[in-house]
C-alpha cells in the first residue's frame, strides 16, 4: 500500500520557502488565511479587509528570513497583520463625516461610558448595534493610527498591554502613554463638542 505522507509542518514550509521554492509559500497562505483574515477584520473597514490581509502575507512572505522559530507562524502573522492595521489607519486618516454634533445624548453618554469603564463586555454587546459602532468609530477616526490600535487591542479586544506592545512593535511604556493620551483626546473631544453646542 502507498504510504500517504503527512501534511508538512509550518517550519518544513519556511524552511523550503527560505531554500528558495517561493511557491511553498502558499501552503502557510492556505492555512493561515481565515485566521488573517478574522484579525484583519476587526480593525479595518469590510470593503478594505481583502487588500489588508493581503498586504499582511506579502510583509510576511518578505520577512521571513527574520521568523523566528521559537514562536508560532500564528503568533507571528498576528504581530504583521495588527501592523499592517495600523499602517492602514496612518496611511489613509480620514475624519469620519459623522460630526459629534449629530450624535445624541444616549450616544455621547455611551461613548463616555465605553471609555470611562474599559469594559470589554459592554462594548461587545453595544456593538451589536449599528448606531454604536458608528459612535464608537467617529471617536476612534479622530486618534492618530496607533492611538487607534492601542485602544482596540487593550480597551476593546482585551490583551494585555505587554501583548499590544508586542503586536504593535513597541514598548509597554509606549502603549500605556498612547491609551492615555487616546482616552484624553476622546474626552476632550467630547467636551469641546458639549461647550458648542
Amino acid at each position: 500500500m502507498p504510504h500517504k505522507s503527512a501534511e508538512p509542518t509550518d517550519r518544513d514550509v519556511v524552511r523550503r520557502v527560505l531554500a528558495g521554492d517561493i511557491n511553498a509559500f502558499e501552503v502557510l497562505v492556505a492555512r493561515y488565511q481565515a485566521y488573517v483574515f478574522s484579525i484583519v477584520g476587526r480593525h479595518v473597514p469590510t470593503q478594505n479587509v481583502e487588500d489588508v490581509a493581503h498586504d499582511v502575507f506579502v510583509r510576511a512572505y518578505r520577512s521571513l528570513p527574520k521568523y523566528q522559530q521559537k514562536s508560532g507562524v500564528s503568533q507571528w502573522l498576528r504581530g504583521i497583520a495588527v501592523r499592517t492595521c495600523a499602517d492602514f489607519w496612518r496611511e489613509r486618516y480620514r475624519r469620519r463625516e459623522v460630526p459629534m454634533s449629530r450624535l445624541g445624548g444616549n450616544q455621547r453618554e455611551w461613548l463616555e461610558n465605553m471609555l470611562a469603564h474599559d469594559s470589554v463586555a459592554a462594548y461587545h454587546k453595544a456593538a451589536r448595534q449599528q448606531e454604536a459602532r458608528q459612535i464608537l468609530n467617529w471617536a476612534l477616526g479622530r486618534l492618530s493610527a496607533q492611538e487607534r490600535m492601542v485602544l482596540e487591542l487593550v480597551h476593546l479586544e482585551g490583551y494585555s498591554v505587554k501583548e499590544a506592545a508586542g503586536l504593535l512593535g513597541c514598548s509597554a511604556a509606549n502603549v500605556k502613554i498612547r491609551a492615555f493620551r487616546a482616552r484624553k483626546k476622546i474626552q476632550k473631544l467630547l467636551a469641546d463638542e458639549e461647550v458648542s453646542r
